[in-house]
C-alpha cells in the first residue's frame, strides 16, 4: 500500500515497488521499504546512456500538467495518450487520454528527484527501498516509436505470456515486444514491465520474428 501523508491512498501491486511521500507541500521526501521484486526489474540498466527514465505517480487526471511542468523546468517527460469519445447530452467531443491513467514518464538525474517531486500533481516517483526506479529505455523508445508512427492502438490493461518477437518491417521495425493471438488477430504488447501493462497494436505474421 502506498501512502500520501493525509487521507489519499493508493494501493499497488508487488511488483510495483516505491516511495512514499511526506510534507509535498515543503519538498521533503520520505521513502518507506518496499516488497523485494522477484522480477528483477529495478535492477535493469537504462539502454541508453545517460539518465534512466521514471515512473512518475500523479494525482487523478493530472498527467498532462504534470509533463507539461516538468518540461518547463528542463526534465524531458513522456506521456502516450489514447484518443478517446467523451460524451455530453448534446455533444461529443475527442479527448486524449493517458495510456496508463496516474501516471507520467520523465527522464532524470537522481540530483533532480526533489524539483521533479515538487511538481503539481506529483504524488510519488515510484522507488524500491528509497531509490527510483529505472524504467527501461527500450520500453518507453517503443512506446515513443509507436505513438510518432501514428498507428491505431490500444491499452493492455495486464500482462500475459507471449512469445517475445522483434518486429522485421514497417514502421515498428526494430521493436520487440510480446506476441499473442486473439480470436484471428496477432497482437503486439508494448509494455512498461514495472507497471504491468501496455498497450497492443495488431501486427501481420509475417512482420516479426522470434528473438
Amino acid at each position: 500500500m502506498g501512502t500520501l501523508v493525509g487521507s489519499e491512498t493508493k494501493s499497488l501491486s508487488t511488483s510495483r515497488s516505491r516511495c512514499d511521500h511526506i510534507a509535498l507541500a515543503t519538498g521533503e521526501i520520505g521513502t518507506a521499504s518496499a516488497t523485494p521484486d522477484p522480477s528483477g526489474i529495478k535492477d535493469r540498466p537504462a539502454a541508453t546512456p545517460g539518465p534512466a527514465w521514471h515512473a512518475i505517480w500523479t494525482r487523478s487526471r493530472h498527467e498532462p500538467g504534470v509533463a507539461a511542468e516538468l518540461g518547463a523546468k528542463g526534465i524531458e517527460s513522456f506521456l502516450p495518450t489514447i484518443t478517446r469519445v467523451s460524451r455530453w447530452s448534446d455533444r461529443s467531443k475527442l479527448i486524449a487520454w493517458p495510456l496508463f491513467p496516474g501516471y507520467c514518464f520523465a527522464r532524470f538525474d537522481a540530483s533532480l528527484l526533489s524539483r521533479v517531486v515538487r511538481c503539481t500533481g506529483v504524488v510519488s516517483v515510484l522507488c524500491n527501498a528509497g531509490r527510483p526506479i529505472p524504467v527501461p529505455s527500450v520500453e518507453i523508445e517503443a512506446l515513443q516509436r509507436l505513438v510518432a508512427a501514428g498507428i491505431s492502438y490500444d491499452p493492455w490493461p495486464q500482462l500475459v505470456p507471449g512469445s517475445r518477437v522483434q518486429v522485421i518491417s514497417g514502421p515498428l521495425s526494430g521493436i520487440v515486444g510480446r506476441l499473442i493471438r486473439k480470436g484471428a488477430e496477432d497482437i503486439l504488447i508494448l509494455a512498461v514491465e514495472l507497471l504491468q501493462s501496455g498497450a497492443r497494436v495488431q501486427v501481420a505474421a509475417g512482420d516479426v520474428q522470434p528473438v
